[in-house]
């Protein structure tokens, strides 16, 4: 069970983040508004990848309303957990959303024996990676996949 965490997010208005577990359906309706998902995956490919497979579905919410998402699951071996998909709503962004997404998946890996988090992202994604080296995550490889834009970029974490 994920524990509920509220903040004070610094902003002029200071309004509350609430980060809950959600549900496949939220997440695919909150994916088809995130900016950068040109093709949001369908609810179906959301249960075919976490079906059988110990995932984790966070939703953070602003008075009451879901503005963001983190998705991960077990992949590879029972040490790794892989950050696979968040995003968070341009009308909140900058306002430490995604950070407590961020925060509230790492301490539940943490809490479930996961030795290290991991995700991929693309080359044409800079804020996303220097998101990731922010919080202490490396570059461990680069995957060579279409044009240079579009290079997967390998980030890891020792929890």
């Amino acid at each position: 069970m994920v524990r509920l965490h509220v903040a004070l997010i610094n902003n002029k208005n200071m309004k509350k983040i609430k980060i809950r577990q959600g549900t496949i359906q939220e997440v695919a309706e909150l994916s088809k508004k995130v900016t950068e998902f040109f093709q949001p995956f369908s609810e179906k490919t959301y249960e075919d990848r976490l079906k059988d497979t110990v995932h984790l579905i966070l939703i953070a919410e602003v008075e009451g309303k879901p503005v963001g998402f983190k998705v991960g699951y077990q992949r590879d071996s029972p040490e790794l957990f892989y950050s696979w998909m968040g995003g968070v709503l341009d009308s909140h962004r900058r306002m430490g959303i995604a950070t407590k997404l961020a925060d509230e998946q790492e301490h539940w890996a943490s809490n479930h024996g996961y030795l290290k988090v991991y995700f991929k992202t693309r080359n044409r994604f800079s804020k996303m990676i220097h998101f990731g080296l922010n919080r202490g995550f490396k570059i461990v490889d680069l995957i060579k996949k279409g044009g240079i834009d579009d290079y997967r970029i390998v980030m890891e974490k020792v929890l």
